[in-house]
């Protein structure tokens, strides 16, 4: 299946930014780190909002040898964040990043946030990686953190984006779209389904934005050139999400 092609990353005269954004769960590059790396620079993303990257022993080591492999270097997150990672482009200018670990509850895994405040051109942009609970009510409480923390982070223009462990019907789900903009909602473009690569049946990885930012695609890059159907399946257990989107001048 061949997509209509998506624009590329770009500056306007004006300070406006289109920027191409990837939401990737990689399972701890535990499966075909070499398919994994080809799907990502075939996307192009100037930004890569990862779950469950890497982060035991030596994990700096293998976010770093992702970034390079991408062509692209990593922003912050990984262990600190307990799991999500930033990635993003030399376009990037880095205003600052923190890393943020949620509380604990007995017998679940960690959460944590991964955030950023970047620019592009003249446009100033907040982004937090996320990997949302298993369990219903905290997966809830986690979404409200999520949305509170792009808030206090100050910036014109925001985006979340990540594994929310939920379809779309879901509460932490339809939360997080009512406060921001669900862009697959907005511009639906290649697959939907994000969940099994091998037989996807459901969406629960997206990615939001703020109002203001305009969405000119979004999904699974399915048919995208350098993409095959054979990496898609090999590199990780989930598919990636691709946007983009164009972000005023501040």
């Amino acid at each position: 299946m061949v997509m209509p092609p998506l624009p590329d990353s770009r500056t306007e005269p004006d300070g406006s930014a289109v920027v191409r954004v990837l939401s990737y769960n990689i399972r701890s590059m535990r499966d075909d780190s070499a398919a994994l790396a080809r799907v990502i620079r075939a996307c192009a993303p100037d930004l890569v909002f990862v779950q469950e990257a890497p982060r035991f022993f030596r994990w700096r080591k293998y976010a770093s040898r992702l970034a390079m492999a991408t062509d692209l270097v990593v922003l912050g997150g990984g262990a600190p964040a307990a799991g999500p990672l930033l990635l993003c482009s030399l376009r990037a200018t880095v205003e600052r990043t923190e890393d943020v670990l949620l509380p604990r509850t007995p017998g679940l895994h960690r959460r944590g946030f991964a955030t950023a405040v970047v620019r592009f051109g003249a446009a100033r942009i907040g982004v937090l990686s996320c990997h949302l609970s298993l369990r219903g009510d905290e997966r809830q409480a986690q979404a409200k953190a999520a949305l509170a923390r792009l808030k206090s982070m100050g910036a014109p223009h925001s985006v979340l984006a990540g594994d929310i462990n939920e379809r779309p019907e879901g509460p932490s789900f339809a939360l997080l779209a009512d406060q921001l903009k669900d862009a697959w909602a907005v511009e639906p473009w290649g697959g939907e389904h994000t969940s099994t690569p091998r037989d996807p049946r459901q969406r629960i990885d997206a990615v939001f934005t703020s109002e203001g930012v305009e969405v000119l695609g979004c999904g699974v890059p399915h048919g995208l050139p350098g993409v095959s159907e054979q990496d898609l399946k090999a590199a990780t257990d989930h598919l990636p999400v691709l946007a983009v989107l164009r972000f005023p001048a501040a």
